[in-house]
């Protein structure tokens, strides 16, 4: 089994920004040089990433990759300051933290800057595909697991149990009327003309959290310009894949596409 290391960076306004760095086999710290790279935004985004084992840590960093998951500015368990900091920043500072750790990755010459793909799920399938917009030339490819691309369509079909929360969520992420201007700006979907690198979607049919639309638009947007585009869609799936051979088919997949492009 690879190891997990903790480690610290520092992001562009000064917040201290944990993370872990599972090596593929063989590498240490120390003599880990120029590896393609998996950067793994968690989901939530008010959740985190903890030291530990983890199935597709692993499965990623025994096929050669370098995996870098960071607690973003929002995650939990690093008190109110840091939880509130995330207000609002979706596409802004939040993915300023993950951006930040990528250049400290080719900073510290442990990442390949040729080689660098990002894959999330739910709010990390968000951050990918923000990355790719905002940020295409950081990444190689970038795989997208039951992703938002559009945060009007978003809260526009959240499931009826997330309607109490509403309010919140507009606090949170931002509200369609009074916040239109940010929420365009950093609705990767409205701005799909950036990305210019491979991308591969994985979506569930029947997802009440991530309705399947939210995929449908970027892969339309993106397949119109003539981007290569990987779309895999499971009718008995929700929001992730529950299904043992449906996973099997996902992560097949997903290792073949990151062989392809990294």
């Amino acid at each position: 089994m690879n190891e997990m290391h903790a480690v610290t960076y520092t992001s562009r306004d000064g917040l201290t920004i944990e993370a872990y760095l599972t090596l593929p086999s063989g590498y240490t710290l120390d003599t880990a040089r120029q590896l393609p790279v998996v950067i793994n935004p968690h989901g939530g985004p008010w959740s985190r990433d903890c030291w530990g084992y983890s199935s597709e840590v692993q499965f990623l960093s025994n096929r050669g990759y370098a995996v870098f998951q960071m607690n973003f500015r929002g995650s939990t368990g690093y008190g109110r300051h840091f939880l509130e900091a995330s207000y609002k920043q979706w596409g802004l500072k939040m993915q300023d933290d993950i951006t930040d750790g990528v250049q400290w990755l080719i900073d510290q010459g442990i990442a390949d800057a040729k080689r660098i793909a990002i894959y999330g799920g739910s709010y990390g399938g968000y951050a990918t595909l923000a990355g790719l917009a905002f940020t295409p030339h950081l990444y190689a490819c970038g795989v997208d697991y039951v992703g938002v691309s559009n945060l009007f369509t978003f809260m526009q079909t959240i499931p009826p149990y997330w309607k109490p929360m509403l309010e919140m969520m507009y606090e949170q992420v931002g509200d369609p009327e009074k916040d239109r201007e940010q929420l365009a700006a950093t609705s990767p979907a409205l701005h799909a003309d950036a990305i210019r690198v491979p991308l591969f979607i994985a979506q569930g049919a029947n997802d009440p959290r991530v309705n399947k639309a939210e995929s449908d638009q970027m892969v339309e947007a993106l397949r119109a310009r003539g981007i290569e585009v990987e779309y895999m869609v499971k009718d008995n799936e929700g929001h992730g894949f529950h299904n043992q051979e449906n996973r099997f088919d996902f992560y097949r997949a997903m290792e073949a596409f990151l062989k392809r492009y990294l």
